[in-house]
C-alpha cells in the first residue's frame, strides 16, 4: 500500500497559521497572501445546532494520518474539548498496513487483529484505542462519512445530516482503492478489493474457503497478498500488464529475485496480459479472469490491487486540486489555499523539498510525519517546511512455518544507473547513482544498523565511486563503501 506521484510545477496561494487560541469562542487566525497580512476573527459557535461538540479542531478521516495527527495535539495539550474525529469506519484509527500483511495471514498462524495495530503502535507509541481517545477528551464520530462542506461558514455535513463545526480543517480521507467497472464484473460475488477492516475481514473469508486465487496487480498489494495466500497453501496466479514485479520501483534484475522467491513457493506469473473481463459461474461467484488474448485463467477467488484514488470529495469543490499527481495541493505546512483548511496523508499534494517538485505520497510513513508536522505548524509557531525523505517498504512470508520471511527497504529516489550488489541470499542492495551521487538505496534483509544508515545515504547524497561500488564482494562491503563516502 504504498506509491508517490510527482509533478515539477509548484503552484503559490494563500496560507494559514493558527495560533493557540485563547479560549474555544474566539479563535484568532492569520491569512498570509504572498507578502501581505490580514487579522480577521470568526467564531466557533457553541449553538446547540451543531452535532459536534469539540468544534475548534476536526478531522475529517479515520487513518493512520487521523490518529497521529491527535496524539500530536494530545503531546501539545490541545486535544482535551477541542479535538473532534470524524471517520467512515466503525474502527479507531489504526496501522493500515496490516491489513494487507498480518491480517491475511492463516487463522493457525497467529493473524493479527484489532485492537492490536491501532495507531500509534507501528511508531513504538502508545495504543490508542477508543478508550485512549476518550480519557484524552477526543470526540469520535464513528460511521457517518462527511458529504458536504461550507468552507465560509466552516460547517461540515455528514451522511446522516449531522451539522458539524470547525474552527480549523484537517483533511485526512486517504484513498479510496481503484475498481474495475462493474459491466466487466468488477463487483462479482468473490471479487475483493482491499482499503480497511471490514475488506479484509471479507477477504479472509473468502480465503478460508477458496481454492484458486487470482491476484490483479504487480504492485505492493499484489506481492502481499499473493504471499498471504501462499499461506493458505492455495493456487495462487499473478496477473499485471507490466514485464515484472513493482516497476516503479523494482529493477527488472531485482524483480526477478523476488518472483523466483515466489514462484519457488509455487505462484505463477502472468505479465504482460490484459484483462478483458471477469466471468460468472452458475452461482453468480467470480470463476474466471478473461484476458484480451482469449485466454482464461480459472478463480474462485479475485482480489484486485490496481493502486487507488485520493479521496478529495465532497472537498474537491472548496480546495484547489493539483491536476498531475492529484489530491489536495498544499505548501510545506500542509496548510490548502482556503484559510483553516490543511490536508495530510495520502490525500495531500505536497512540496517534496529534496527534488523540487510536487508529489503526493501513499505511504504510512508520510501519513505519520505529515500530520505531526502539520498539527505542529498549526500549534505553534514552527515555520520551517516539511522535509520527507521517500522511504517504502514491504514485509511478506511473516507466517509461522514460512520457508524464507522478506523485508526490504528503499529510501532516496531511483533515478539514474542502478548497481546491484548481492545475491538475494538473504540479502540484496541496489543503489541509483546519479552523476556520481548517491539518489536511493534498497536493502532486503538488513541489519538494523544496515537499515538504520539508508536514510543517512539517501538524504546526503555523498559522491561514491561507481566502479569501486560495483567490485565490492558482498552487501555489507558495498554499504561501507557507501558509509565511508559520508
Amino acid at each position: 500500500m504504498a506509491s508517490i506521484s510527482s509533478s515539477m510545477s509548484i503552484k503559490s496561494g494563500i496560507s494559514l497559521w493558527c495560533p493557540r487560541s485563547l479560549s474555544l469562542d474566539c479563535h484568532h487566525s492569520l491569512e498570509v497572501h504572498s507578502t501581505s497580512f490580514h487579522r480577521r476573527n470568526f467564531v466557533v459557535s457553541a449553538s446547540a445546532s451543531f452535532a459536534n461538540e469539540n468544534r475548534e479542531f476536526v478531522i475529517v478521516g479515520g487513518g493512520n494520518a487521523a490518529g497521529y495527527a491527535a496524539r500530536t495535539f494530545v503531546e501539545h495539550g490541545m486535544a482535551d474539548g477541542r479535538l473532534c474525529i470524524v471517520s467512515k469506519e466503525a474502527y479507531a484509527p489504526y496501522e493500515r498496513p496490516a491489513l494487507t500483511k498480518g491480517y491475511l495471514f492463516p487463522l493457525d498462524k497467529k493473524p493479527a487483529r484489532l485492537p492490536g495495530f491501532h495507531t500509534c503502535v507501528g511508531s513504538g507509541g502508545e495504543r490508542q484505542t477508543p478508550d485512549w481517545y476518550k480519557e484524552k477528551g477526543i470526540e469520535m464520530i464513528y460511521q457517518d462519512p462527511v458529504t458536504k462542506i461550507n468552507a465560509e461558514k466552516r460547517t461540515l455535513t455528514t451522511n446522516s445530516g449531522k451539522l458539524l463545526k470547525y474552527g480549523s480543517l484537517i483533511i485526512a480521507t486517504g484513498c479510496t482503492a481503484s475498481r474495475f467497472p462493474e459491466k466487466i464484473g468488477g463487483n462479482l460475488h468473490g471479487v475483493h478489493y482491499i482499503r480497511n477492516v471490514a475488506d479484509a475481514d471479507s477477504l479472509v473469508s473468502s480465503l478460508a474457503k477458496a481454492k484458486k486465487v487470482v491476484v490483479v496487480g504487480g504492485g505492493y498489494i499484489g506481492m502481499e497478498v499473493a504471499a498471504a495466500a501462499v499461506g493458505w497453501n492455495l493456487d495462487t496466479s499473478v496477473i499485471f500488464p507490466e514485464t515484472h514485479l513493482l516497476p516503479r520501483l523494482f529493477t527488472p534484475s531485482l524483480a526477478q529475485k523476488y518472483e523466483e522467491l515466489y514462484e519457488e513457493n509455487g505462484v505463477k506469473f502472468i505479465k504482460g496480459a490484459s484483462i478483458k473481463s471477469l466471468e460468472a459461474g452458475p452461482d453468480g461467484n467470480v470463476a474466471a479472469v478473461k484476458l484480451e488474448n482469449g485466454s482464461t485463467i480459472d478463480a474462485d477467488l479475485v482480489v484486485i490491487g490496481i493502486g487507488a484514488k485520493p479521496a478529495v470529495s465532497p472537498f474537491d469543490k472548496a480546495v484547489s486540486l493539483n491536476s498531475t499527481v492529484g489530491g489536495i495541493e498544499v505548501d510545506g505546512l500542509f496548510r490548502s489555499n482556503v484559510p483553516g483548511i490543511f490536508a495530510i496523508g495520502d490525500v495531500a499534494a505536497f512540496p517534496l523539498k529534496m527534488y523540487n517538485r510536487i508529489s503526493r505520497v501513499e505511504h504510512v510513513d508520510h501519513a505519520r510525519g505529515s500530520a505531526q508536522h502539520c498539527v505542529k505548524a498549526l500549534l505553534t509557531a514552527q515555520t520551517h517546511i516539511y522535509d520527507y525523505l521517500p522511504y517504502f517498504y514491504s514485509r511478506v512470508f511473516e507466517y509461522e512455518g514460512s520457508s524464507r520471511k522478506v523485508w526490504w527497504q528503499f529510501f532516496g529516489d531511483n533515478v539514474g544507473e542502478a548497481i546491484q550488489i548481492g545475491n538475494f541470499d538473504p540479502k540484496i542492495a541496489t543503489f541509483w547513482l546519479d552523476s556520481g551521487k548517491l539518489k536511493g538505496v534498497l536493502l532486503e534483509s538488513g541489519s538494523p544498523e544496515e537499515f538504520q544508515l539508508l536514510p543517512r545515504l539517501a538524504r546526503s547524497q555523498p559522491s561514491i565511486d561507481k566502479v569501486k561500488l560495483q567490485s565490492a564482494d558482498s552487501v555489507e562491503e558495498a554499504l561501507e563503501i557507501a558509509r565511508a563516502s559520508l
